[in-house]
């Protein structure tokens, strides 16, 4: 079986280099509190379906209280949400939302795990999310998470017995872990996952409940708590100088892209965990009657035996006088046959000795790139400060067969450097999450590699392995190669060392809107990955588009430059879509990816590589007006959309809004969600509302109901009572309920056609109370549910005209739904129809 510890091994070192690339520098306080940790032998698993919906304050004081391992394995990755600090959505949203878990991990000091599945958007019911998740699929990693992980207990964020109450994931997520609890210990379920890991059995499965589960603090003070383990989680921690409020918020806070940054709070706070499976713990102590003791490991306790000794004698002003016993434990450690803990806590272990020692290591490339092929530096930097003799015996490049053998002393706080320069490997594969390296399906990434499944992050390309002999015991050491600089505003900073490939292309627009058969240019830029790179561009396009010239050849002299070219881009004479893809040619290779970067200052930054292409889009449409004033709210993509179709987009602060000052424009838009984050649109009420009255068009998109940056009156002139209604299938029928209203007449016909291909909804928060001025345009619902016809309402106002839409507006438009575009005219054109009769009776 040794070929599935070393799966493993390689797996907890990856992990353990997962968060930013800064390396962690220890106090002599939070070293005492990571020994603590080490000489804790127990593991809780916190189940939920997304980023956020983590218990940070129950993570903390697993991790921190308990000592134990603590893992958070969240479904998704947050894919379907939203952004509320750049414009990355869907994949890309993923893949920042990753990372801010992973920061929150780093905080809490918890661990960070994933299944295949995708947030495909809000659903109401776990039947409709397991069938778009392909349960067996997501079932299996949660049971491979379980097999590699072994939790001694597990905790449930939601209640799987209440199926349609809540969130579709919420739920699912529940059902999942309440089934893989049975089947991971089964040898005859997913027996293929079995070359690389073991069954594992739990002891407990708990439910993380909660008074909103009871409908309100009074019932739940009443409810039969005899099932219950009660935990105080404001506990305070001496030796890191935080409460464990503290922590959870400042791991919280980490989720900057869904508006989560809090304060910090302070003093005791009580969580419930409702025992679902396995036996009642005796006491307020989930893991009860549970061996977290060296004991539980053949051969342990002699290695239990000296690090219990360093824990209650610990020198805090002299940490590295434990050098030479923490050595001795390892080096027992390594006769430790049992190889789950062997690894985990030889990891844990070292961690501690370079603490303790002082030991700095680090290899950086010179630069923050480079290419399969190419040649590159790796600058080594070793210290030792302390006074134990260490010895440098080698440092290797895994990935890339090289190294160097100094067999150097490292003598006390004397910095040593080296070199290694290698060639990257021409097969080398490129730096990119590795779920979005193959086409997916709507609820589950295609992962081929039953090793990298439930990794937070595609591993390192390269890892530095430091050999050292410290205290006559030869340790290896892991530090991923990493790229340090630093920049005159921000100081010394941090970055992975990615592999990506020597040219990249993009289209910057990724839907071009065709609105009539007009030449569009379209520009293609070209990203050199490395010196010195030339070759041609061709556009490979639909059938009957035209594009010309047919290739344009270009040469790029510096890595990092990016050049433009232009291609002539003719659409057909009737509707038709498809896509632009960038073909670029150097020599024998072809290249087609464009390179994203997500580069935030709480997150390394991000490298993600796509297929390079735009949709193309014919439509016939019609529009009336030409200058809109756009309100951003929580950040949205439709500026750009409505700019495709030929309208000026003018963004404007309403801070700066004054009573007349929008007369000049055909139409005022108010981005998503504008009233939960712009306080100042409170003040600019009455000013907007003017604009209206005096023959103005003002359309506000979603809100969120209950949610407001300050407390508004009414966001509309008449009363409209916002709700969390919402229809979640983008293909549930739409039926039209004001046929003769402009809005589905001018300047383009609506019928119920224009509601097909609409991705991942319909809409959400609808208005469910209007007043009688209001006419609703539309109804439509889930499965099984009522008419929801709050999606579009309009009402005169003075000379104008209001509407309030919940429709996905900002999901459809970037993705080039024709409907949904003609939808958006009209409601622009609003009321230009009748200046448009008026204009023809005087005529």
């Amino acid at each position: 079986m040794k070929h599935i510890w070393v799966f493993f091994s390689i797996t907890i070192i990856l992990f353990t280099n997962s968060f930013a690339q800064e390396p962690d520098k220890l106090t002599s306080a939070e070293l005492f509190h990571e020994i603590q940790k080490l000489n804790f032998l127990g593991t809780a698993l916190y189940v939920a379906a997304h980023p956020d919906d983590e218990n940070t304050s129950l993570i903390s004081y697993l991790s921190n209280h308990e000592k134990a391992r603590t893992v958070y394995l969240s479904m998704t990755r947050g894919d379907g949400g939203q952004n509320l600090i750049g414009s990355e959505l869907a994949e890309l949203l993923g893949v920042l939302r990753t990372q801010e878990l992973l920061a929150a991990r780093h905080m809490d000091g918890g661990e960070q795990r994933f299944t295949r599945a995708i947030d495909f958007g809000f659903s109401k019911h776990p039947n409709e999310t397991l069938k778009i998740w392909d349960k067996e699929k997501v079932l299996s990693d949660v049971v491979w998470a379980i097999r590699n992980i072994k939790p001694d207990v597990i905790i449930n964020r939601f209640n799987h017995r209440t199926p349609g109450s809540t969130h579709g994931h919420h739920t699912s997520s529940a059902i999942l872990s309440m089934e893989a609890f049975d089947l991971a210990n089964d040898p005859n379920v997913y027996s293929e996952q079995l070359q690389w890991t073991t069954p594992w059995q739990p002891k407990r499965i708990f439910y993380n409940t909660s008074w909103w589960q009871y409908g309100s603090r009074e019932k739940f003070a009443e409810a039969d708590k005899s099932g219950m383990v009660q935990l105080d989680v404001g506990t305070y921690y001496p030796e890191l100088g935080l409460s464990n409020n503290e922590i959870a918020a400042m791991a919280r806070s980490q989720h900057l892209c869904q508006g989560f940054g809090r304060l910090t709070d302070r003093g005791s706070s009580d969580e419930y965990i409702e025992l679902l499976k396995g036996d009642m713990p005796k006491n307020n102590d989930v893991f009860e009657g549970i061996n977290t003791t060296w004991s539980r490991v053949e051969g342990g306790e002699a290695v239990g035996e000296i690090l219990y000794k360093v824990e209650e004698n610990f020198d805090f002003q002299n940490p590295a006088k434990h050098i030479p016993e923490l050595v001795q434990a390892y080096k027992l450690l390594q006769q430790v046959e049992d190889e789950h803990w062997r690894t985990l806590k030889s990891e844990e272990l070292k961690n501690i000795i370079l603490a303790t020692a002082g030991l700095y290591l680090e290899a950086s490339s010179a630069s923050a790139s480079a290419t399969p092929g190419s040649n590159t530096t790796i600058n080594i930097e070793t210290i030792n400060r302390s006074s134990p003799s260490v010895t440098l015996k080698q440092i290797e490049i895994i990935g890339a067969y090289a190294k160097l053998t100094p067999n150097k002393v490292l003598a006390d706080n004397q910095r040593e450097n080296f070199e290694i320069s290698f060639s990257v490997p021409e097969n080398i594969s490129y730096t990119s999450p590795y779920w979005l390296n193959e086409p997916g399906t709507l609820g589950t990434y295609t992962v081929n590699n039953q090793s990298l499944i439930g990794k937070p992050e595609t591993p390192s390309a390269f890892m530095a392995i430091f050999n050292l002999e410290i205290d006559g015991v030869e340790i290896p050491f892991e530090k991923s190669v990493i790229h340090r600089y630093s920049r005159p505003d921000r100081g010394e900073l941090y970055e992975p060392f990615a592999i990506l490939p020597e040219v990249t292309s993009k289209i910057d627009e990724k839907v071009l809107i065709f609105a009539n058969a007009d030449t569009k240019e379209v520009q293609v830029k070209i990203r050199a990955g490395k010196n010195d790179v030339s070759g041609t561009v061709a556009l490979d396009h639909p059938s009957g588009w035209m594009v010309t010239p047919s290739s344009i050849p270009f040469s790029i002299a510096q890595k990092g430059e990016e050049i433009s070219v232009t291609f002539n881009v003719t659409p057909p004479g009737t509707e038709s879509e498809g896509k632009l893809e960038p073909k670029i040619t150097m020599g024998n290779k072809v290249y087609d990816k464009e390179l994203v970067e997500i580069d935030y200052n709480h997150i390394p930054k991000q490298s993600v590589l796509l297929p390079s292409e735009a949709k193309v889009v014919r439509m016939d449409i019609k529009k009336s007006g030409e200058h809109i004033a756009y309100i951003m709210g929580a950040g949205d993509n439709v500026p750009e959309s409505l700019e495709q179709i030929g309208y000026q987009v003018h963004l404007v602060d309403p801070n700066d809004i004054q009573n007349g000052d929008l007369d000049k424009y055909d139409a005022v838009v108010v981005g998503i969600r504008a009233y939960n984050v712009i306080d100042a649109l409170k003040f600019k009420q009455p000013v907007l509302f003017d604009y209206v009255e005096r023959g103005g068009t003002m359309i506000v998109q979603y809100n969120t109901a209950g949610r407001w940056a300050s407390q508004f009156e009414n966001i509309a002139p008449y009363d409209v009572t916002l709700s969390r209604d919402r229809v979640t299938d983008e293909n549930a029928e739409v039926k039209i309920l004001a046929p003769n209203n402009s809005l589905v007449n001018f300047p383009n016909a609506i019928t119920e056609k224009d509601f097909d291909g609409w991705v991942q909804e319909r809409g959400l928060y609808f208005p469910s109370e209007w007043s009688s001025e209001f006419t609703p345009i539309l109804s439509m619902k889930d499965e099984g549910e009522t008419e929801k016809q709050g999606s579009l309402i309009v009402a005169p106002y003075g000379e104008g005209h209001y509407i309030y839409t919940g429709l996905s507006f900002f999901r459809e438009l970037p993705v080039g739904v024709s409907g949904a575009y003609k939808l958006f005219a009209n409601m622009l054109s609003v009321g230009k129809d009748e200046v448009k009769r008026d204009s023809n009776v005087k005529g």
